[in-house]
């Protein structure tokens, strides 16, 4: 799309002409997405730009008028009444936000995405004989495997090479195999030299072929964690070395890598007829992942939260999320064994024992990151279980409400992420998940604890009486409406009790 320009803000007679002349002299110069609204506040256009500065005023330089290629570009101009931006941290990330964005939005003027065109997807037909690793941008619904789309098309493409020197696979430039004459169930897949070049048997049988293929597509499904981890620490090395030139290159190579193995999970979950689950944009694990120098995006996070009310009826809950989403039947609520009052280190210490202990005991895998609602204190507390329970740590975080920080063990600086951050957001839905579930868990102990103190003072009704009525009545409402003859019908209340009991409850 060309860069659109047109009248000045200050040629807007409406009042947002001031508001938007702000915003525009304050734009930073970085990378980012922009959306442009009209007066009612519907998005109207969604771009990407190196220099969000530069970029939109650009839109408003009167001298550029006269280089409409676009009539719509032209008449879009004059409907711009305020301007959002989102900052992100390189080219490639606003991208990959844009296209979210758009998709979401729909907005009457983007033209650009409004399907999958300008990303690749990997596509592999696995039916054939001697499947091939073909880049296509549509995705066809004839059987075959689709992984993407991916938004760094060179960084795909020497993916894909990797992939051929290491497996030994085929891809789309590569002529139909031959039979060998020696033997007609083999196949020669090159007939020149790459065969050498690519250090793999040339001759073989599709079943062997197959084999190759499977483990291709294995690695493009999430299991590159050796590679990844060499890519990591080569970044490291570098940036110790103090060439950030190629650190930065790596690194941008090992996010392009993490964010290629996070799609095609999700594509594979679909083609096998799970739900895509995946409710914010991989790229807020790749990022929590690099400002957290973790090997791998993480997969699985668990969060912690302690509630009570003035030190009584303490409990815990945790939040369970995977791939990005919530994973609600994952979710654990604590009772807690010992005295806690308002000390919620203590409790942090019981809960998180208890939970990571028992998957220790069941041999079932750790979470990928553990998040704690909270600050230093409650970190460390949650840490001391570990040792307590002399298991290794996963990585683990606190997150500070005041403030949104990330707080790490030891002296660790905090982190604090732009509020942009899909990876921020990703950390706050887990934390707040965890607080609302602790909260409704503590408000329902609550308003149980209220109901039954009601009878307490009532003398001649057990807990099993006590309990009967309110299976029957179901609340304390319910249970003071209830006429004497409807208490007497209640097993273990006779006309007498029930008489009694209905003085009781109307005083």
């Amino acid at each position: 799309m060309p860069e659109p320009s047109s009248a000045s803000p200050g040629e807007f007679s409406d009042p947002a002409a001031a508001r938007l002349k702000a915003k525009l002299r304050a734009l930073p110069h970085r990378p980012g997405v922009y959306l442009m609204k009209d007066r009612f506040g519907a998005i109207l256009y969604v771009g990407k730009a190196k220099d969000l500065k530069k970029r939109v005023a650009s839109y408003f330089q009167r001298g550029r008028r006269a280089g409409f290629s676009q009539p719509k570009i032209a008449a879009l101009i004059p409907l711009i009444k305020d301007v959002e931006v989102v900052e992100v941290r390189s080219e490639t990330e606003a991208f990959l936000l844009e296209g979210k964005l758009i998709k979401e939005w729909k907005p009457k003027y983007n033209t650009e995405f409004t399907d999958d065109k300008r990303f690749l997807l990997v596509r592999v037909d696995e039916r054939a004989p001697f499947p091939r690793f073909r880049l296509t941008r549509l995705r066809r619904e004839d059987g075959s495997r689709h992984f993407g789309p991916f938004a760094n098309a060179g960084q795909l493409r020497r993916t894909l090479a990797d992939l051929r020197r290491r497996f030994g696979i085929l891809l789309g430039d590569a002529s139909a195999p031959t039979p060998t004459p020696e033997d007609a169930a083999r196949y020669r897949l090159y007939a020149d030299a790459r065969a050498e070049i690519y250090g793999h048997p040339n001759e073989v049988t599709p079943a062997e072929y197959a084999a190759r293929v499977r483990s291709a597509m294995e690695f493009l499904e999430g299991k590159a964690r050796a590679w990844l981890e060499e890519l990591h620490a080569d970044m490291e090395q570098a940036a110790a070395a103090q060439d950030y030139e190629r650190a930065a290159t790596l690194r941008d190579s090992w996010q392009a890598l993490a964010q290629t193995l996070a799609n095609t999970t999700r594509d594979r979950r679909f083609l096998r007829g799970g739900p895509d689950r995946a409710a914010v944009p991989p790229i807020a694990a790749v990022e929590l992942a690099a400002a957290l120098a973790l090997p791998l995006p993480p997969r699985t996070l668990e969060c912690f939260d302690i509630s009570h009310i003035s030190g009584t009826l303490t409990v815990a809950a945790m939040s369970r999320f995977v791939d990005g989403a919530p994973d609600k039947p994952g979710y654990r609520l604590f009772h807690l064994r010992g005295p806690a009052g308002n000390d919620d280190f203590r409790a942090l210490e019981e809960v998180v024992g208890r939970r990571y202990a028992r998957l220790h005991r069941e041999h079932k895998p750790l979470p990928d990151l553990v998040v704690i609602d909270g600050g230093k204190g409650q970190v460390h507390a949650a840490l001391k279980a570990f040792l307590l329970h002399e298991l290794a740590p996963p990585p683990l975080i606190g997150l500070a409400k005041r403030e949104e920080a990330i707080v790490r063990p030891g002296d660790i600086p905090d982190l604090r992420l732009p509020d942009h951050s899909p990876a921020l957001h990703l950390l706050q839905r887990v934390r707040d998940e965890a607080h609302r579930f602790a909260n409704t868990f503590n408000a329902r102990l609550r308003a149980k604890k209220i109901r039954e103190s009601v009878l307490d003072d009532f003398a001649g009704l057990g807990p099993a009486k006590r309990a009967a009525l309110f299976r029957r009545f179901q609340s304390l409402a319910g249970l003071r409406a209830a006429t004497a003859a409807d208490l007497a019908e209640v097993p273990g209340i006779g006309p007498t009790l029930a008489a009694r009991l209905r003085v009781f409850l109307a005083t």
